[in-house]
């Protein structure tokens, strides 16, 4: 079967919204290039910026619900799949303990993703605030860098820049965490709406906590084998 990538039901839908945002990007050129008011220019900028935001958080949306969950139960399979191995080698590159908590550290960011996942199905979540996009994009990059320093643990070279920069993005992620909360709570959600997006959030930022555990052991193991 081919990879639907999560949006393919509703691409139709998001292609329309892509091409009347494309027209307005064709109107803001014409609005400078007839030098027209800054203001208004800028109020153009900012009716496209809010577009492109909702469909990137209906994109994030979407991937949640079709995609994240199959990665879970990979990431399930490879930690057993790592601790099986770790069980039968007598030379390991670094001691077993650390081994099961970089694998279990690892399998505990998949498990939050996959909680959002449910929670958003579960609680038949119809509209994600805006700002959570800022949370996927604090995800997204910690989980770039996590991929990109885990082939370093060979040599235990190059490793400091990673666990410093995942530090900077959890507290990033803490306070667009707060700002999420502060828009929850400003009563312009229903009481049961609030709820609902508490937990989806909570579990988003659980997941930037479980990024940063894991830096702090890569941390931890560089520190040992140093």
């Amino acid at each position: 079967m081919a990879d639907t990538h999560g949006y393919h039901d509703d691409k139709a839908a998001y292609l329309a919204r892509l091409r009347r945002i494309e027209g307005q990007v064709r109107g803001l050129q014409r609005m400078v290039d007839e030098d027209t008011y800054c203001i208004d220019v800028l109020t153009q900028v900012s009716a496209v910026t809010k577009a492109l935001q909702g469909v990137a958080v209906g994109l994030v949306g979407d991937h949640l619900a079709h995609c994240v969950r199959d990665a879970e139960h990979a990431a399930d399979e490879t930690t057993h799949g790592i601790i099986r191995r770790v069980n039968s080698t007598f030379v390991t590159p670094f001691d077993r303990e650390d081994i099961y908590s970089l694998a279990s550290g690892l399998d505990d960011v998949m498990d939050f993703m996959e909680e959002a996942v449910d929670l958003v199905l579960l609680y038949e979540v119809k509209k994600l605030p805006s700002e959570l996009a800022n949370q996927v994009e604090v995800i997204q990059r910690c989980a770039e860098l996590t991929a990109e320093s885990m082939p370093r643990l060979r040599t235990m070279s190059d490793l400091e820049e990673y666990w410093i920069e995942i530090n900077r993005l959890e507290n990033l992620g803490d306070k667009s965490y707060r700002r999420i909360l502060a828009k929850l709570f400003s009563g312009k959600y229903e009481a049961l709406e609030v709820m609902k997006l508490k937990d989806v959030v909570d579990s988003l930022e659980a997941a930037i906590d479980a990024f940063e555990t894991v830096a702090n052991i890569v941390e931890q193991i560089a520190v040992k084998e140093s």
